[in-house]
């Protein structure tokens, strides 16, 4: 099979290209960026077809203006969103039939389900782990790296990310009402309710203090957008402060973000780190990796996870339905529970070096046995 894959700078394009390579699909990639003249694009799009001429068109995530193109020539588009929330995925032309969009959500593929929509499909993201195992720990790696528990990712206070104090000017109703919904969501696991706790007149509220303005071309509600994209930053923002404060107390802890000027406790802030010439030296060198969700996430299990476990790093994480799906908890992966719960479990890992190496082997070995790019990419072609 021909397949002509749009390289744009998402993670995990070398996984799934050796993947097709694999198995034995001929692969073209050409750089694709949304954010630049998107008629241009369409063009060098349809030019690469008339050339390359492929069975199908591949791309992490979703774009909308490919799957026209796609559609136009008649040309399946296979599309693997690791994003979420994800707005491209409410446009229109998800319905469009050369679509087979899958998505690592499985929250998000019911409630397209639901809605009569059959071009979304639900698949687990995958890690390589056998490249991730050959990656040889130097001594500069293990130097840097070494610590008690790493957190990699963003706090989401920085000022891009941190929505939620934009609603200038609420009355002391709405901002109490908010204010209570997001504690109450601090509280709960596997369940995310903040889209069905706003009534029309705090999202009237809402609007009038930071419009949302939702594209004509998608189906994207404010609702959705200000419990996805706001409310749900919030949440997340707050957790992740709390655990590294909590966490950096009683333990060498390492923070990798985009920002190095952020000091929430303890911590020591390494920055940014590189998603394939370095992070997996991240989490084969901590002692133990912790995963906190973004609360968008509804019950899928994020990449990171899967980068941990497929660099034979041990996972502790916030619960996430699926992960019961796939994996046992205690033998291949550990959970927390609350914050209470969190202190308890790194402190007690970090005083059993067997137990801990135990579940990080199994964690490996889950991957390598049935979450390799190999196996998706099986699914996603078929």
């Amino acid at each position: 099979m021909k397949i002509l894959m749009l390289a744009w700078d998402s993670y995990c394009n070398d996984d799934i290209i050796a993947a097709f390579e694999k198995k034995k699909h001929i692969v073209k990639a050409i750089p694709f960026d949304d954010s630049k003249d998107l008629a241009k694009q369409d063009i060098f799009l349809q030019q690469s077809i008339d050339d390359f001429k492929p069975d199908i068109v591949f791309s992490f995530n979703y774009f909308p203006n490919v799957s026209n193109v796609c559609m136009k020539n008649s040309i399946k588009y296979v599309g693997w969103v690791y994003d979420s929330p994800y707005l491209n995925l409410y446009s229109y032309t998800i319905i469009n039939e050369c679509n087979s969009i899958y998505v690592f959500d499985f929250a998000v593929y019911d409630e397209f389900e639901r809605n009569g929509i059959t071009t979304v499909h639900y698949l687990p993201m995958a890690a390589n782990a056998k490249r991730l195992n050959r990656l040889s720990n130097s001594m500069e790696m293990s130097e840097k790296h070494t610590c008690d528990i790493s957190f990699v990712g963003s706090l989401y206070i920085e000022k891009k990310h941190n929505l939620y104090e934009r609603f200038n000017g609420l009355s002391d109703y709405a901002r109490g009402y908010l204010d209570g919904i997001i504690q109450a969501q601090l509280k709960v696991y596997g369940k995310n309710f903040l889209k069905e706790s706003l009534t029309e007149k705090i999202i009237s509220e809402m609007e009038k203090r930071y419009p949302t303005n939702p594209d004509a071309l998608t189906v994207v509600t404010p609702e959705f957008i200000y419990a996805d994209y706001v409310l749900a930053r919030k949440v997340t923002a707050l957790e992740r402060a709390e655990a590294i404060k909590r966490v950096s107390k009683i333990a060498d802890m390492h923070l990798y973000t985009n920002y190095t000027d952020i000091q929430i406790g303890n911590e020591k802030n390494m920055g940014k780190v590189d998603y394939y010439n370095e992070m997996p030296f991240v989490f084969k060198n901590s002692k133990i990796n912790l995963n906190i969700t973004l609360r968008s996430i509804k019950t899928g299990i994020p990449l990171r996870s899967m980068d941990i476990m497929g660099c034979g790093g041990f996972l502790l994480t916030n619960f996430q339905e699926e992960y019961l799906e796939y994996f046992e908890p205690d033998k291949d992966f550990v959970y927390y529970e609350d914050m209470d719960d969190l202190e308890d479990k790194v402190s007690f890992y970090l005083r059993n070096d067997l137990t801990r190496e135990l579940i990080a082997k199994n964690g490996f070995q889950k991957i390598m046995d049935n979450h390799s790019f190999d196996a998706r990419v099986d699914i996603l072609l078929s």
